[in-house]
C-alpha cells in the first residue's frame, strides 16, 4: 500500500524566480514576497515588464517559425509556470501532430502541469520534473523518451534560462548546452534568450542582488558568451538579435523598445 505524498514545500513566503516572471507576465501564480521582490526589480529597472513579455513573445514566434519550417519535435527546458499560449499550443495550432515535452525542477511548476498536458489528440505532451544542470537526467527521462524520437529533429527551446546556470568558475553553462546539442540529431535547432547587462550594466547588477537576496543567483552574459552556445549550428536569419528585434510580427514592433529595456538576446540554430 503506498504512503501518503510527500508534502511540497512552495515556500510561499520567499520570493521565488518562476513567481516573479509570473508576476511580470501578468499572471495569477505570485504571491506577496514575489511582488514585493518584482518592485524592487521595477524600482531599479522600469522596463522588466516590458522584456519579460517580449522574450515570452519570442517564444511564440520562435515555436511558430518552428512548426511551420516542419519542426514536430519540441523540448523546452526551464518551462516555468504555465502562462497561456503555452509552446503547445502554437506548435500544435499550426501542426496538430507535434509532441512537445516541457522540462522543469521547480516544485511550484509541478504543481500546474496538468496545463501543459492538454494535448491534442493528434499529438503528445508530457512533463519532466528535471534540472537542465543534469542534462543526462533529463535526456533519459522515460517520459521524454516515450514522446520524443531522438533520432528525428528536435527543436530545443532553452527560453530564458540559463542565466540561472551561474559558471562558478568553470564553463557550467555552455556545458551543459553543449551535451543537450550533441544528443540531437542533424536538423534539430536550438531557440533561446538570455538577459544581458550589455546595455543597463548598473541596473542589471542591482538585480543579481535582488534575486541573490532571494536566493536565486543569477549571471548575466554578453554578446559573444551568448553567440558561444550556438558554435557548430547554423544561425537563421537574422542571426542573434535582441528579443524583440527577432523576426517581428510587425516591423514596428522592432522600434517601439529600445536595447536598454529588451536587455535580452535571442537566437536560433540549426544543426548541420
Amino acid at each position: 500500500m503506498n504512503g501518503p505524498e510527500p508534502v511540497v514545500d512552495l515556500q510561499l513566503d520567499r520570493a521565488h524566480s518562476s513567481r516573479i516572471y509570473d508576476y511580470f507576465l501578468g499572471g495569477k501564480t505570485n504571491f506577496l514576497a514575489d511582488r514585493m521582490a518584482a518592485g524592487s526589480v521595477l524600482a531599479v529597472f522600469p522596463a522588466a515588464l516590458v522584456a519579460a513579455r517580449i522574450n515570452r513573445e519570442f517564444m511564440h514566434r520562435a515555436t511558430r517559425f518552428l512548426a511551420e519550417s516542419g519542426l514536430r519535435q519540441f523540448l523546452d527546458i526551464g518551462t516555468g509556470i504555465p502562462t497561456p499560449p503555452n509552446l503547445h499550443d502554437i506548435a500544435q495550432g499550426i501542426a496538430p501532430d507535434a509532441r512537445v515535452v516541457y522540462t522543469d525542477n521547480d516544485p511550484i511548476v509541478l504543481a500546474h502541469a496538468a496545463a501543459l498536458l492538454l494535448s491534442t489528440p493528434e499529438g503528445r505532451t508530457a512533463y519532466v520534473q528535471a534540472d537542465v544542470t543534469d542534462p543526462g537526467g533529463v535526456l533519459g527521462a522515460p517520459q521524454l523518451l516515450d514522446t520524443l524520437d531522438l533520432s528525428r529533429p528536435v527543436a530545443l527551446s532553452l527560453n530564458a534560462l540559463m542565466h540561472f546556470v551561474p559558471d562558478d568558475g568553470s564553463d557550467r553553462a555552455h556545458t551543459i548546452v553543449d551535451t543537450l546539442k550533441s544528443a540531437l540529431p542533424s536538423g534539430s535547432t536550438l531557440a533561446m534568450s538570455h538577459a544581458t547587462a550589455d546595455f543597463a550594466p548598473e541596473a542589471m547588477r542591482k538585480i543579481l542582488k535582488i534575486y541573490g537576496d532571494a536566493g536565486t543567483r543569477l549571471q548575466f552574459r554578453t554578446r559573444p558568451e551568448f553567440l558561444r552556445f550556438f558554435d557548430g549550428w547554423e544561425l537563421l536569419d537574422p542571426g542573434v538579435t535582441l528579443s524583440h528585434q527577432w523576426r517581428p510580427d510587425d516591423p514596428a514592433d522592432a522600434t517601439h523598445v529600445t536595447d536598454a529595456e529588451a536587455a535580452c538576446y535571442a537566437a536560433i540554430a540549426r544543426k548541420p
